[in-house]
């Protein structure tokens, strides 16, 4: 199944942008997918977020496989 020739220039003109600006994007096409009656979040949430996915731009953390936290988590456990 085929893009349409206007998603096809959107995905063009997005990826053309520089990464913080399809960031944005990104996560505005994906906040316009949740359901309606959804809560919106809060001022604070989205703050920690955007503050999270800034540490992660920065390199200032590192992300790990689900399989690891819970391997980890299980060790712990046992």
């Amino acid at each position: 199944m085929g893009m349409n020739a206007t998603a096809e220039q959107v995905m063009t003109e997005a990826l053309g942008l520089s990464p913080s600006l399809r960031a944005f994007v990104a996560e505005r096409l994906i906040e316009s997918l949740d359901i309606p009656d959804a809560a919106p979040l809060s001022a604070k949430w989205k703050e920690e977020i955007r503050g999270r996915c800034a540490e992660l731009d920065r390199g200032a953390i590192e992300l790990r496989s689900a399989d690891q936290v819970f391997a980890k988590a299980y060790a712990a456990l046992t």
